[in-house]
């Protein structure tokens, strides 16, 4: 509803065709919205045909299917949803909105894994894929780009839901590391890229003796088998017995970090928590993490310093490499490493 409302044709119409949907619940979302956009035209509808004969009626210029497992075609004797049914309708609805040109959003659910469901087909088939991304438990939404005909897939637009709808998140950082009270142990920020953006987000460890023979190693909003390759990496490379631990790791805000620049911050919070001894609390740090042991460098760290400088952070370790080709300074103390061990000294872990 509120891309409908920003979308704004002059004098042109909008459909927004509701299989899931009645008219009624679309006009209580709209008046909390508070909407007022004449040129919406709402249609009740999951058969196919009748969206066809409204679409040469009323010639619209944008279109929102919701959803597309809801719609079915009279053409097709397979219930609604099913594999064949998705697929046809999907081409049909590209036959008829590219010969009529009209921008068309499809909307469509994911199964428990995260995915599409139904047939991996329609990724194929359209111009640009979104996920809408979001925990349970948090108002915060990621829409992320993983396919897109017409620019980069490595965008991500951050959002919180509240009672007038989903608003931009100005400044995604400053939300992100807003709740980090005093200076405890196993807590530290970095500084994560995601596509254009740079983001400071906080990552928590707990270490804990196990009560049991094997170890737990949980992570969440990090890949497990990147946090076991850390683990190993501080057990043979700097000395630090977690054999006898329990490991967990915690990308504060429901975030999911995927690219390697997280690696030492994640060593360093979990040194900082077996230890017991907190890492100060205007400290940021970057930087991927080799087998052996060494600080690898990363891009783009002239956009992650400004960001941290902005927030008024003093102190940032970054790999050697990178601090060599850094050309902005800035008024913040920039440390280079060339391995694990030398951060963990820097930070007085030892």
């Amino acid at each position: 509803m509120q891309i409908c409302d920003n979308v704004k044709f002059e004098n042109e119409t909008i459909l927004y065709v509701s299989g899931e949907e009645s008219g009624r619940q679309i006009k209580l979302r709209a008046d909390r919205l508070k909407m007022d956009n004449e040129n919406i035209l709402f249609l009740g509808e999951a058969n196919i045909e009748i969206v066809q004969e409204a679409i040469d009626d009323k010639k619209p210029s944008f279109m929102i299917i919701d959803s597309i497992q809801t719609m079915y075609s009279g053409d097709n004797p397979s219930a609604p949803g099913s594999v064949s049914q998705v697929r046809d309708i999907t081409a049909k609805i590209m036959q008829m909105c590219k010969q009529k040109e009209i921008t068309t959003v499809i909307i469509g659910h994911v199964t428990k894994d995260g995915t599409i469901a139904g047939p991996r087909v329609l990724e194929h088939m359209v111009d640009t894929v979104l996920y809408l991304e979001g925990e349970r438990y948090f108002s915060y939404r990621i829409l992320r780009s993983v396919k897109n005909r017409f620019g980069s897939t490595n965008e991500i637009g951050l959002f919180e839901m509240k009672e007038e709808g989903m608003t931009e998140v100005a400044n995604p950082s400053e939300l992100l590391i807003s709740d980090r009270d005093g200076n405890p142990s196993g807590s530290v920020i970095i500084a994560a890229l995601e596509g254009t953006r740079t983001m400071l987000i906080e990552i928590q460890a707990l270490t804990s003796t196990t009560a049991f023979g094997l170890p737990r190693r949980t992570g969440i909003g990090i890949e497990y088998n990147r946090l076991v390759l850390l683990l190993a990496v501080l057990e043979k490379k700097v000395g630090i017995n977690l054999s006898n631990q329990d490991v967990y790791v915690n990308v504060v805000g429901g975030m999911k970090l995927e690219e390697p620049s997280a690696d030492l911050g994640i060593a360093l919070a979990v040194v900082s928590s077996n230890r017991n001894i907190p890492l100060p609390k205007d400290l940021i740090a970057m930087g991927e993490i080799g087998l052996t042991g060494e600080v690898r460098g990363i891009s783009s760290i002239e956009k992650r310093i400004k960001e941290a400088e902005k927030l008024g952070f003093k102190t940032c370790i970054v790999p050697e490499v990178s601090r060599k080709q850094l050309k902005y300074k800035g008024n913040i103390n920039i440390i280079g490493v060339t391995n694990v061990a030398e951060a963990i000294k820097i930070c007085n872990l030892k």
